[in-house]
């Protein structure tokens, strides 16, 4: 049976570098994936790029209200029409209908509960791998609400280890505007974007609590 996996971790944690990496060692064999990330996720647009410099563009955006199955479903049959209709069809190659081997979810802390839903049920009903990739909790040391449900539904669980700035593995995701720590705000706030500057630092449990003075929310 085809799984859901979630891959977590801090941020700078090498999340869409793996990801990157992961959909390479499909398509070397020759396989199809697919690749999407939530539209909110404004920075990169409708690409995915690692800190390493290597990016790619997604093949779905997806927006809050979307069925994610119904949308995955239409880029699959994209790919089997595509392969089909090749010079040398692969299916006279192999003997095999040509399919999506693998979906891969970039920032999928973003999604909402019933897009995760959705991506179990793409794994369990619909027969392909679903790969999650994303940070488990914001700034104020809380769950976003994909992560929450991924961690509830994901038949396995990967953490992607950083560290700290002080050498202890990161934990958290402290965030600053003009280069100083706050610990209040909208939870969704993109880095690099805004007239402030937002940014993020991985930092282990103790480094967070000095900075935010003992506060965890």
């Amino acid at each position: 049976m085809a799984k859901l996996y979630f891959r977590y971790g801090a941020m700078n944690s090498g999340k869409s570098t793996a990801l990157l990496q992961a959909a390479y060692n499909y398509e070397e064999r020759g396989q199809h994936v697919l690749l999407a990330k939530p539209e909110i996720d404004t920075k990169g647009a409708d690409r995915i790029s690692s800190r390493l410099g290597v990016d790619r563009d997604v093949d779905f955006l997806i927006r809050p209200d979307d069925d994610v199955r119904a949308l995955f479903a239409v880029h699959r049959r994209r790919v089997q029409d595509r392969a089909e209709d090749a010079l040398i069809p692969e299916s006279a190659a192999t003997g095999a209908r040509p399919d999506v081997a693998c979906l891969l979810i970039d920032e999928a802390q973003f999604l909402t509960p019933a897009q995760v839903d959705d991506l179990l049920r793409i794994a369990v009903t619909d027969g392909i791998p679903v790969l999650a990739y994303g940070i488990r909790t914001d700034f104020q040391t809380r769950a976003f609400p994909g992560s929450a449900r991924l961690l509830e539904l994901a038949h396995t669980l990967e953490e992607l280890k950083t560290i700290c700035r002080c050498g202890r593995k990161a934990l958290f995701n402290a965030r600053l505007v003009g280069g100083r720590f706050v610990f209040d705000g909208d939870q969704v706030a993109i880095d690099e974007l805004s007239a402030d500057r937002v940014t993020y630092e991985s930092m282990c449990a103790r480094c967070y609590l000095e900075e935010s003075a003992g506060r965890l929310r």
